[in-house]
């Protein structure tokens, strides 16, 4: 017998011909951790009584694969809601950290923080993520920019996933922008800090599963993104890339040319970048609330991306400054809106595009038999649904590696459950 056996289900397999990999009146059956069976509940070969341990009639909502999340920072302290107000005002990045905000201000907060102080924080996050249907995520350092926080910042992120019940995966993102204590003539030595001993001892403790960095013509170079790159090269770890976000500056291109996972941003990117990421299969991960946050009049071009089939993720981008959401189906509204997706584009970005933009397509992103047992069952019918409604999240229940690690509590009004 199977050990358990999900059905009469709308199934967005994300898998197949049809849109968004549908299956009507649909069933999943699950073995271990892993799927062991997908198809049409009328091609089950026996009563599903007699054929899961477990039988569960989702009574026609819709089952997908578990969300993805392939860019976060969830490990901060503080907040930004200095940024908040300055951008709301009219002003601009000089602004932001003029007032103490932006990356710097990010810094200052997570420095002085305790690591009971940041990791609480950073498990409500988390936990937040899981209650939206997230069932793998990233998460990056960057918040620190010094050796003693930036470390600190992995080996909480390895406590994360150690505690909740998901796949937690380490960016390593030293290159987020330049500590306080450096001038603005001091990025190579900075760099040189990073290669030297950050880098190395971050990978020696086991704390790295890609690299990462902030390449653009207000943050570090093609050569000094290349010496980190040369490093993971050097380790067999893959690498990414905070790409074009405020400048054509080339640089998905320079990350296509490591082979990388994925450029992300992605607004001012040419079409000679886009030609390279197409070559190398750089995925183009979008992170449309932080250009709604920072009201970026730039859009990623994704009809360049379509027309040179570029796989497009989408991601959260949860962090303190630019992006404070732990809402995936608000990221999916979001990019129909402002970027032009369709539905199908957008839940597929945060399923089959943002699992191959962490380099884990094999055995998630799908329903697909073999791969990982993670799904999620949300109370709509049709997975357009998912991107439609604003600021909404109807997860209902999400099962990682084949057991449930959430269900949404009821609403009680008036002595009714809803």
């Amino acid at each position: 017998m199977w050990d358990a056996l999900w059905l009469n289900a709308e199934l967005a397999t994300m898998a197949g011909q049809e849109a968004f990999g549908l299956i009507a009146d649909g069933a999943v059956a699950i073995e271990g951790r892993h799927i062991a069976w997908v198809g049409s509940r009328t091609a089950l070969p026996a009563a599903p009584e007699t054929l899961a341990k477990s039988v569960h009639d989702v009574d026609g909502r819709l089952l997908t694969p578990g969300l993805i999340d392939p860019h976060t920072h969830v490990l901060f302290a503080g907040d930004g809601l200095v940024d908040f107000e300055v951008l709301i005002a009219g002003g601009g990045r000089a602004e932001m950290f003029a007032a103490g905000g932006g990356v710097p201000g990010m810094v200052r907060q997570t420095r002085g923080a305790t690591d009971e102080a940041i990791y609480a924080a950073g498990s409500r996050r988390v936990a937040e993520l899981i209650a939206a249907g997230v069932t793998t995520l990233e998460s990056k350092s960057g918040s620190g920019l010094d050796e003693d926080s930036e470390l600190r910042l992995l080996r909480l992120s390895r406590q994360l996933d150690r505690d909740f019940p998901i796949d937690v995966v380490n960016t390593f993102l030293g290159a987020h922008g330049l500590p306080p204590e450096y001038a603005q003539d001091q990025r190579d030595a900075y760099v040189d800090l990073l290669c030297q001993s950050i880098l190395p001892k971050a990978i020696a403790e086991g704390l790295v599963d890609q690299v990462d960095g902030f390449c653009d013509a207000m943050g570090f170079s093609h050569a000094q993104i290349s010496r980190q790159f040369d490093i993971a090269a050097a380790h067999g770890l893959p690498v990414k890339l905070h790409a074009d976000q405020y400048t054509d500056f080339a640089a998905g291109a320079l990350v296509a040319r490591y082979r990388g996972l994925s450029a992300d941003h992605l607004e001012y990117a040419s079409e000679a970048t886009v030609a390279a990421m197409a070559e190398a299969g750089t995925v183009a991960t979008l992170l449309p609330g932080a250009n709604w946050t920072l009201r970026d009049p730039q859009k990623p071009p994704v009809d360049l991306f379509r027309r040179y089939g570029l796989t497009i993720a989408l991601a959260t981008n949860n962090n303190a400054v630019s992006s404070p959401t732990t809402s995936p189906t608000m990221m999916m509204n979001m990019a129909c809106h402002l970027f032009g997706l369709t539905t199908e584009e957008a839940l597929a970005g945060f399923t089959t595009g943002a699992a191959r933009a962490l380099g884990i397509a094999r055995d998630r992103g799908s329903l697909e038999v073999g791969k990982r047992a993670d799904l999620v069952e949300w109370r709509v019918r049709r997975p357009g649904e998912l991107a439609y409604r604003i600021a909404d999240n109807p997860c209902a229940t999400v099962v990682k590696d084949g057991r449930v690690i959430y269900r949404a509590p009821s609403i009680e009004i008036a002595g009714r459950r809803w």
